[in-house]
């Protein structure tokens, strides 16, 4: 992370550049999980029923299911720096204004900035895969991954603590405010111009190694419109910049891409109906108390860090062959859910639960990678939007199918995980064609 040539001749970013970006996913999750946990109680304290509490919470819901999409293309359009500066400051609006909520309807004000705009691991996200080589990106993903859920593990700890003083929910709310204040200094200061000018070396290195003229010239056309973008749109009229943004979305929803948004969304669905009933489901099953469950959660959760940092390891072993990692991962998944499933007793769910860590951890950094190779990286942003509807989508189902599920017994869920994970194996068989040469062609590009 020194410096120097990238594995595909682009100039690796500085260090200091991608460690603010890790540091950034790490402050944006503590603050968030800081004050999340303590919303519900704080709505209730405000006279609110438990009908107009779930009301709030789905409109947030919907809020961040529409705009990942626009916000993941705006950021295409405008340019990483202006797009997440803009998402950082407007939700540290959002979280200060949820410190002086004292009614339901300031309270629900207050969602609504967060609720467009809260995309800032997306757009980093977005930023890292511009940045270094398609070799390294699940590395790199991995790592701020990692960062990430280090930030979502500490948050809540903080967060109770401080809930513990007198007016600890605003304390904490204007402190999660502060933290995104920081977010945006970070990002500010990051030395935008020295990797600008890196990327756009990258674009004229890959455009003159090309196999063909036409290939040459494709891409010079490509990175010439892409620097035009990054200077230009910022200052368009805010129609162009929709107009733009819906050309974007439409193209890649006409795109070929539908398979991959599909495995993602059964995968999502499978885990999320896995975590759904989780702490019910172990009392029923086995008698083990609420406390017991949120410190395998937690063990989980700290097992997830360790695994993204293990990533670079994984992907050199599989010779950096994202799909054929993304498969296994889900495999491993599905056989881990139905252990879980049939499970006889209580170490048999540790068991399950220690592995299930890393094989969905590692997964979600190779959907990510698999979306990018397949789609491109001239449009990133959108392509990470489109995919956190994707996951926004299973978010609003699993609950619902959860429910169905669990009538019939609590072990209905991750049993329905079970087949959905099968569908999505056999849908990644049946295009495995497809997916292997595209890979194919990221590695002989580095």
């Amino acid at each position: 992370e020194d410096g120097g040539q990238g594995a595909a001749g682009r100039p690796a970013p500085s260090g200091r550049f991608v460690r603010c970006l890790y540091a950034v996913g790490f402050l944006d999750l503590f603050g968030v999980s800081m004050v999340v946990p303590l919303m519900n109680l704080h709505i209730k304290s405000l006279g609110a029923s438990h009908t107009v509490a779930g009301i709030i919470g789905s409109l947030y819901g919907v809020m961040q299911l529409f705009s990942s999409t626009f916000v993941g293309c705006w950021s295409d359009i405008v340019g990483r720096q202006y797009s997440l500066l803009a998402c950082i400051l407007l939700s540290a609006l959002g979280y200060f204004l949820l410190g002086t909520s004292t009614t339901v309807f300031l309270f629900a004000i207050s969602r609504v900035p967060v609720g467009i705009f809260k995309h800032t691991l997306s757009i980093s996200k977005a930023l890292l895969s511009d940045l270094v080589s398609e070799r390294d990106r699940p590395l790199v993903m991995g790592r701020f991954n990692a960062a990430s859920s280090v930030g979502f593990i500490l948050g809540p700890v903080v967060g109770g603590y401080l809930a513990e003083l007198e007016g600890g929910f605003y304390q904490t709310s204007f402190i999660c405010a502060s933290i995104f204040l920081l977010n945006g200094g970070l990002v500010w200061m990051l030395p935008w111009n020295e990797e600008n000018t890196g990327n756009q070396e990258h674009h004229k290195d890959k455009g003159s190694n090309s196999f063909s003229a036409k290939a040459n010239h494709d891409l010079h056309l490509k990175s010439a419109a892409n620097r035009a973008v990054t200077n230009n749109n910022v200052f368009q009229s805010p129609w162009i910049q929709v107009a733009t943004v819906l050309k974007k979305i439409k193209e890649i929803a006409c795109s070929n891409l539908w398979d991959i948004f599909l495995v993602r969304f059964l995968m999502s669905v499978a885990i999320l109906l896995y975590y759904s009933n989780f702490t019910l489901a172990l009392e029923e099953r086995f008698g083990v108390k609420p406390l017991f469950s949120g410190y395998l959660t937690s063990y989980s959760s700290a097992l997830g860090v360790l695994a993204g940092c293990l990533l670079g390891p994984i992907t050199r072993l599989y010779q950096h062959n994202t799909y054929r990692i993304l498969l296994h991962s889900s495999t491993f998944t599905c056989t881990l859910i139905l252990l879980y499933a049939s499970a006889l007793n209580i170490w048999m769910v540790i068991l399950s639960s220690t592995f299930l860590a890393f094989s969905t951890t590692i997964g979600r950094t190779c959907i990510i990678d698999l979306e990018l190779t397949i789609g491109g990286n001239e449009a990133s942003g959108t392509l990470l939007g489109v995919g956190q509807s994707v996951t926004s989508v299973g978010r609003i189902i699993a609950p619902l199918l959860s429910g169905i599920a669990q009538e019939f017994s609590p072990c209905g869920p991750p049993s329905l995980a079970v087949g959905l994970a099968l569908v999505a194996i056999l849908i990644m068989n049946a295009n495995k064609q497809k997916y292997c040469s595209h890979v194919k062609v990221k590695l002989k590009n580095q």
